[in-house]
């Protein structure tokens, strides 16, 4: 595979996830009826950014923790450039950036000594990490803060730390998982406005429930109780549920009944 030639593609195609429910749940003498956390999930990424929208529970989550193959699937596939990304083993590692939702850092190291661990991780050539580092530091604006240690930082500050790492050695695929939590107005700003830029060169798909985040996206996917329940642009995504209203009021409106 030439990864260099190809233009990035990612094809979610019919994905399930059941979940066993805990044996506290089920009664007595019998099997405990699975959870079923994403129905027979489909859709295509390429270069842009996309905004995946529900509430907590929607499923979410365990979707992209199944595009960063961190999850295996019940049923159906994610391919890359038309392969599955459990073949591809470190070729897809190599062109994927994650930022999860929740993450042990380690607080005794540097911020620079985290990121540089990643650098690591990512195989990427020694003589380029200090660079590297630096570049992906200054774009969530930590260049500054690179010496001091994981512990010293604020809950937003280490956000930006996980939204760093993410955006190291300028991945092909970018997923991220509620990324602007925590971050005061003008952080979650300044990072929206860095996805929107890297989207010109790689897919970027952000998890959220909040609706600003992602409402200058490419597309919007809107899941609930596993399944999509609607996907477009978000002009029409507006006509079609909220004649002169906006993406928030399309929100409000699919999820009635979530009480948001």
């Amino acid at each position: 595979m030439n990864a260099a030639a190809e233009p990035p593609l990612l094809r979610i195609q019919n994905l399930s996830k059941r979940y066993a429910r805990g044996s506290a749940l089920s009664r007595p003498g019998r099997a405990a009826a699975p959870v079923l956390a994403l129905d027979n999930v489909s859709f295509t990424l390429q270069n842009g950014l996309y905004g995946l929208l529900g509430p907590n529970g929607a499923g979410k989550s365990t979707l992209l923790r199944i595009l960063c193959g961190a999850l295996e699937p019940t049923s159906g596939q994610v391919l890359w450039q038309g392969r599955p990304i459990g073949r591809l083993g470190e070729k897809y590692r190599a062109v994927l950036g994650y930022m999860p939702q929740q993450q042990a850092l380690y607080d005794g190291f540097t911020a620079r000594r985290f990121l540089a661990y990643f650098c690591a991780l990512k195989q990427l050539p020694r003589g380029d990490v200090r660079a590297e580092v630096e570049r992906a530091a200054a774009l969530v604006h930590l260049q500054d803060e690179l010496d001091k240690t994981i512990a010293a930082y604020s809950g937003g500050m280490k956000q930006r730390l996980l939204a760093a790492s993410a955006l190291l050695g300028s991945p092909r695929l970018l997923i991220l998982d509620e990324p602007t939590a925590g971050l005061d107005p003008k952080e979650r700003i300044a990072l929206r406005r860095v996805l929107r830029q890297c989207a010109d060169n790689t897919i970027v798909l952000a998890a959220t429930h909040v609706v600003q985040d992602v409402e200058d996206a490419d597309e919007l996917i809107f899941l609930k109780n596993g399944r999509i329940i609607a996907r477009g642009a978000p002009l029409q995504l507006t006509q079609q549920f909220a004649p002169g209203g906006g993406i928030e009021q399309v929100y409000l409106d699919l999820f009635e009944e979530e009480g948001l």
